[in-house]
């Protein structure tokens, strides 16, 4: 069972990789911003699955207020993007 958990997590990272790698190569600022978002909700979704792979249960504490933090984050940048963004 820990060699599953194992491969989950190597699975997460390789997409944490391509999430990172959509928010430096996008073509627009809310392209980038969804590609951080991306990266932000598969940590949260790693840091569980490393807590639970290592037995650590207070890790789903870390990833629950990672999540809360990356949601505030990105409606705070969202609404400053939407602020600055000129009217066509």
């Amino acid at each position: 069972m820990t060699t599953v958990f194992a491969v989950v997590c190597i699975a997460i990272l390789v997409v944490m990789a391509i999430a990172l790698a959509r928010a430096f190569i996008a073509p627009t600022v809310y392209d980038r911003i969804i590609g951080i978002n991306m990266f932000g909700t598969k940590t949260v979704l790693f840091i569980a699955a490393v807590g639970f792979l290592m037995g650590r249960p207070e890790f789903l504490d870390i990833a629950i207020v990672y999540a809360l933090i990356n949601f505030i984050g990105m409606v705070a940048v969202l609404r400053f993007f939407e602020d600055t963004t000129p009217v066509k």
